[in-house]
């Protein structure tokens, strides 16, 4: 089953790669195969947010794996009413080199009742399964170095901790409580590497948009149909709709910045949950709706955009339709990551590391193209990149993918470069 992976795996080294990091990358070529083996296992495991027991079996998996390599092994537990198994812990300490802060999920959004999609390899490019991408594929990455690490001996001075979360595609709330623990462990590090799925060998995240939410209501006069535009004013979705829209045309351009209106209801009378991100409505032709609601969110790479935008949106809402008034709320997500300069020189580093092993220039990706993740929480507090994981294609949809022929060299380069920032 692994002889396509172990096919394409010759090495020819650089010359800038010193003798211990060309044993490094042998030893990682050497370990493939067992690490496929778990990859296997776990895929096989359904671990979607909501499934508490698949969760922490699949971190069980991972704690055995890491605990045969000296690291100390905690399991960060959450309240049960968060409804959420909770997240591993896995470090070891040392008075060498950057102290490292690396972050995975062990959680996919493929929940039980959803169409099982096991590991299956498709072709000699390409193996499919539950979350193999999004991001067991990136876990493995971080075990394997630590591995290949730990064989050589490399890893008996270095301060590492690991921290792979059970909720990162739904986060439980409050998230003072969900990341509490992982922000305070995160301030006493150096550095935070995050494996979420990789773009391809050449492009590293220095940055990622942050999330947030917005809940607009608006309130119209409840009349006959006939009075519309006049004496009974313009009524809620009117208002609702002139708001929405002008959100777009005021900032719809604005570089890394979007709001999405994703549920909206108006009529003579609403139900909305917002939490649960559903509601119903019911309403006639005939009567002007005098309540709207809409939810949705917004996206932005750093704090002042966001609250720019929030800002903008306010006074927006505020240039009420006649008949109608609005407001708009906001309530934080998680943050953006913006592109320091710590982040920049991380990204050069890597990519001295990728030329060395002759996989060509690293360069930083579009912070567009990403979505919030974990490593948000804490980008304030330390230089972070981010993309280090799998890559493949079709991450939370059915038939996701991961490519088996830059899986090996993202491991040997995760390796490298660890050991690099760590001497």
């Amino acid at each position: 089953m692994l002889l396509v992976l172990c096919n394409c795996l010759s090495v020819t080294f650089a010359q800038t790669l010193t003798a211990s990091e060309q044993e490094i990358v042998l030893q990682t070529e050497k370990n493939l195969p067992q690490m496929m083996e778990i990859l296997k296992k776990s895929v096989n495991i359904n671990s979607g947010t909501f499934n508490v027991t698949g969760v922490k079996q699949v971190g069980d998996m991972y704690a055995s794996e890491l605990k045969k390599l000296g690291f100390t092994i905690e399991w960060v537990s959450l309240p049960d009413s968060m409804k959420r198994a909770g997240h591993l812990v896995a470090f070891r300490k040392g008075k060498k080199g950057k102290k490292l802060f690396l972050i995975g999920h062990l959680d996919t959004v493929f929940e039980p009742d959803m169409p099982a999609n096991p590991f299956t390899i498709l072709n000699d490019s390409s193996i499919t399964g539950q979350g193999i991408n999004d991001m067991k594929g990136g876990d493995l990455i971080i075990i394997a170095a630590m591995k290949a690490l730990h064989d050589l001996n490399l890893l008996n001075d270095a301060t590492i901790t690991i921290y792979m979360t059970g909720d990162e595609e739904n986060a439980a709330e409050p998230r003072n409580i969900s990341r509490g623990d992982f922000i305070a462990r995160a301030k006493e590090h150096d550095i935070a590497l995050a494996f979420e799925g990789a773009s391809g060998l050449n492009s590293i995240a220095t940055a990622r948009r942050g999330a947030s939410g917005w809940r607009l209501e608006v309130e119209g006069k409840q009349a006959h149909s006939s009075g519309v535009f006049t004496g009974a004013g313009y009524g809620s979705i009117y208002e609702a709709s002139r708001i929405i829209n002008t959100f777009r045309e005021t900032l719809s351009k604005e570089q890394y910045l979007s709001f999405n209106p994703g549920l909206f209801i108006g009529g003579s009378e609403i139900n909305v949950d917002a939490e649960a991100q559903r509601g119903n409505a019911s309403g006639k032709t005939n009567i002007i709706s005098p309540k709207t609601v809409v939810i949705g969110d917004l996206r932005f790479l750093t704090e002042e955009q966001k609250n720019n935008a929030r800002t903008t949106m306010k006074q927006i809402t505020a240039q009420n339709l006649p008949g109608t008034k609005a407001a708009i709320y906001f309530t934080d997500g998680i943050p953006g990551m913006a592109p320091t300069e710590g982040n920049k020189l991380l990204a050069e580093e890597l990519s001295r590391v990728n030329l060395a092993l002759g996989y060509g220039k690293v360069t930083p990706g579009n912070p567009g193209s990403r979505g919030a993740g974990d490593i948000s929480y804490i980008a304030e507090y330390l230089d972070c990149l981010d993309g280090l994981g799998a890559s493949g294609k079709g991450a939370h949809a059915p038939g996701e993918v991961l490519n088996t022929r830059e899986y090996p060299k993202l491991m040997k380069r995760a390796a490298v470069f660890i050991y690099r920032l760590t001497q």
